[in-house]
């Protein structure tokens, strides 16, 4: 039976029947790249699991973040800012206003100390003791120190708040920088895109409150499970890349039959992030396949590094339409005999580990046999 005051009973009370309950547990069992059977544990947790209290800050930012919060769904920022989050503080959708909103900010950061949770939008500038960003009579920089520096983790969402961003491209007269640059020696997630997905930001929250830990990240403190994949690998329209068949001006027959837009200058071969899997509005579109390249949002300082928007990559991985059936069957034919020998080298490695480590052998139907 759940406790009182966990996020099953207030789902509950809210009208979340047990199926939809499942079905959100499956879902962010998904997004955590975790087993299928990972759902009912995570079911398990969020039935006992209480409210964490979560504190949101904007500084220099265009808002688009809260928007992409605010279109939530599975669940509904409804449900996220009521049931599976306590928000007890953002300065966009909170009823508080002035001194009684920033009250709010206080009385968590002073009764929560090391408790709450702490989601910074927007880039934090430093350039003459970080005037260009003051809220309350305070400046960004010196608040993120105080709030971020007394939670139990920060989540930096959007590319401004993880390096920068826009307000941080050359030639940054703000000094802006990421939260990483600004607050140093803090337990820190990074959430880069422009804006982030909200379905890893719930996923972040909720792998907490299953497992007691934030998800393991990679060494720019992006989790892998929203940041491992190349998008240009998982995209519906790499297998035209591969076959040769590219959007080669907006609007023509390519562009209308959904081809590649390699040539448009899609970024997805050099960024990393979950968009073809997850998406946005209810799971339904995301850019490319909308129609439009990925311009690298996600990438390390993408406004200098992935611009002009529209300018090819140099040439990425696939068959491509240069390559020949010739040059293909080749290059199969050289890949195969690497491939064999890779293996054999790998499976020694392997029955040297079991040894070492007394693991037995698995029994297989060859070996049986």
């Amino acid at each position: 039976m759940a406790e009182k005051g966990s996020i099953y009973e207030a789902l509950k009370r809210k009208g979340v029947s047990r199926r939809e309950f499942l079905q959100f547990c499956s879902l962010m069992a998904a997004t955590l790249a975790l087993p299928a059977g990972f759902g009912p544990k995570i079911a398990e947790a969020l039935e006992k699991a209480q409210r964490p209290s979560l504190v949101w800050l904007e500084f220099q930012d265009c808002c688009g973040n809260t928007e992409s919060f605010l279109r939530a769904d599975r669940p509904t920022v409804v449900d996220i800012v009521l049931d599976l989050l306590s928000v007890d503080y953002h300065e966009t959708i909170m009823a508080p206003a002035g001194k009684q909103a920033e009250k709010s900010l206080d009385d968590v950061v002073k009764n929560q100390k090391g408790k709450y949770l702490c989601v910074v939008e927007g880039a934090i500038p430093l350039k003459d003791d970080g005037v260009y960003c003051c809220v309350g009579g305070k400046s960004a920089r010196d608040i993120a120190k105080e709030v971020c520096g007394n939670a139990l983790a920060t989540i930096a969402v959007g590319a401004c708040a993880w390096d920068g961003g826009i307000p941080g491209a050359n030639p940054n007269p703000t000094g802006a920088v990421g939260v990483k640059d600004a607050v140093k020696g803090i337990t820190l997630i990074n959430l880069p895109g422009c804006p982030m997905n909200v379905v890893n930001l719930t996923g972040t929250v909720v792998h907490y409150l299953t497992f007691g830990s934030l998800p393991l990240t990679d060494s720019m403190g992006r989790p892998l499970f929203a940041y491992r994949d190349r998008i240009h690998d998982f995209c519906e329209r790499r297998a035209h890349y591969d076959a040769g068949r590219y959007v080669r001006e907006w609007g023509d027959e390519g562009h209308q039959k959904g081809w590649c837009l390699y040539h448009m200058g899609c970024k997805g071969p050099e960024t990393y992030k979950n968009c073809p899997a997850q998406r946005w509005n209810d799971r339904t579109s995301w850019p490319v396949r909308a129609g439009h390249n990925c311009i690298g949002c996600a990438a390390p300082r993408f406004w200098d590094t992935m611009t002009p928007f529209y300018r090819t990559l140099e040439a990425v991985p696939g068959f491509g339409v240069e390559t020949t059936a010739d040059k293909i069957g080749a290059g199969v034919l050289i890949a195969t005999g690497a491939g064999i020998a890779i293996h054999s080298v790998a499976r020694a490695g392997v029955k040297k580990y079991r040894k070492e480590h007394h693991i037995p052998e698995i029994e297989t139907k060859e070996k049986e046999e």
